[in-house]
């Protein structure tokens, strides 16, 4: 029974069977060591990807920089390189990393020099402040980097691995805290760029270790010492802060958290007191809160501080601010605010009533315009039996912008008013009297109000000269 679980687990879990051939493992981990050319180009542009995704706090620009980072190639070349016991390959790889980490600060530090956009936001301060769970993240993404790199069938682990890890982005913070002057900033970004480094690497070497896979030379027991020595040191150097800073990190979120409980449980609690607002400070150890309302007597406030160590923060300094103004009726205030919200809306419904009264008669008087349309085809008629000699005959109609009642808000509307238009040509001329006379007679006809509003042009045409023969006399 034991034995069949044994070679169950070890079915399930061995990395043999897809697991490429060892020239191609090798060629795979070297060709991701230099930086010239497409590789030291598409460095570049990855910085000012990532620098330009942290500084609009875009996760999904300073995703796509990581993506196309050529980053990981060198750092698991020099886990590899410890693993086979190559130490050219160590060097270059060491090489190549600090190149390309040189050119990311330069790069990174020249845009946000540049760049009007100044301000911190969270996708650049989360990366100012490692922890020991930035070591688990970068170790456990080297070994799923390494299975990736290894396999004859390539996955999309690499990629994942430096989404995950994020080496571009520690370094575009970096640069940023050079760009303003924030040492804190530089170095915290920095010191999580080393991290992610070193254990990537470690993981890489761990793996190669554990594939087996042949080294370039055999070392020596002193030799073999002395490498895993150094390989320690380093590890311990990059671990040991991590821990300082997780450790610290945990503290200011226990600490956070207690505080905002007994702000909740032992302040809020009081009816005739109103918080405006609170913060805590896990550095000085003080919780600041702004009170507004009834003021607090002084055995009320060492009341409260007496229960500060039943919520863990007994050696914090709570803060007081009180603005001494008496809390008002919360009733009265609620009735205050529905009475002004009622009369404004009285208001303005008498404003959107008189409006509307405004509109209706407008649309009476468009209405009985256009209820009122001129009987253009009976006064031509008229007209071409009141002068059958003439050449022309022209009626038409249009209107006259008028100034109508005012509105409700005191604004003039335009009317109106209809006007006959009509052309005659005469081969004779009208006394002035007679088209007086006929003017009145149409606008009675068009049932118009002025006579203005009637506009009539009589022309005369032109009279031909008749063609006569003229006979030569013999």
């Amino acid at each position: 029974m034991f034995d069949y679980l044994r070679q169950r687990f070890h079915y399930r879990f061995d990395l043999q069977p897809d697991q490429a051939e060892t020239s191609e493992i090798d060629q795979t981990f070297r060709s991701g060591v230099e930086f010239h050319g497409t590789n030291l180009w598409v460095l570049i542009f990855a910085i000012f990807i990532a620098s330009i995704g942290l500084n609009v706090n875009s996760t999904a620009v300073i995703i796509g920089a990581m993506l196309i980072s050529p980053l990981m190639g060198p750092i698991m070349a020099l886990g590899y390189g410890a693993g086979i016991n190559d130490s050219a390959l160590m060097r270059a790889s060491l090489y190549n990393l600090g190149l390309a980490a040189f050119l990311s600060l330069l790069t990174s530090t020249a845009y946000f020099l540049i760049t009007p956009l100044s301000l911190a936001h969270s996708e650049l301060l989360a990366r100012t402040t490692p922890s020991i769970w930035d070591v688990l993240i970068a170790f456990f993404g080297g070994l799923a980097g390494v299975i990736g790199a290894t396999r004859r069938i390539k996955s999309n682990l690499v990629p994942g691995v430096a989404i995950a890890t994020a080496l571009m982005p520690p370094l575009c913070t970096a640069g940023y805290g050079l760009a303003v002057g924030n040492w804190h900033y530089f170095l915290g970004a920095f010191y999580l760029f080393a991290i992610n480094c070193v254990f990537i690497a470690i993981a890489t070497l761990m793996m190669v270790k554990r594939m087996h896979l042949p080294s370039v030379k055999l070392l020596g027991e002193r030799s073999l010492i002395k490498h895993r020595t150094v390989i320690a040191i380093v590890v311990l150097l990059t671990l040991i802060p991590s821990f300082f800073l997780a450790i610290n990190l945990v503290q200011k979120e226990v600490f956070d958290v207690n505080s905002s409980r007994y702000i909740q449980e032992v302040i809020r609690v009081n009816p005739n007191v109103l918080i405006l607002s609170q913060s805590t400070d896990y550095q000085s150890r003080q919780i600041r809160v702004t009170l507004a309302g009834d003021r607090l007597a002084d055995a009320t406030i060492k009341s409260m501080e007496k229960q500060l160590p039943e919520y863990g923060i007994g050696d914090a300094a709570l803060v007081l601010e009180q603005s001494g103004q008496v809390m008002p009726d919360i009733n009265a205030v609620k009735k205050d605010i529905l009475q002004d919200f009622m009369k404004s809306n009285r208001t303005e419904i008498v404003e959107r009533e008189e409006r509307i009264v405004s509109l209706q008669k407008e649309l009476e008087e468009i209405r009985k315009t256009a209820a009122r349309q001129l009987p253009l085809r009976d006064i031509y008629a008229e007209i071409s039996a009141q002068f059958p000699q003439a050449l022309q005959v022209s009626v038409t109609s249009g209107y006259r912008a008028t100034e109508g009642p005012q509105d409700a808000l005191n604004n003039k509307s335009m009317l109106e008013r209809p006007l006959l238009l009509v052309q005659l040509k005469l081969l004779t001329p009208l006394i002035p009297a007679e088209i007086q006379r006929l003017r009145l007679g149409l606008r009675t006809r068009a049932g118009l109000e002025n006579i203005d509003d009637v506009q009539l042009e009589v022309s005369v045409a032109p009279v031909e000269k008749s063609k006569v023969k003229v006979s030569k006399r013999k």
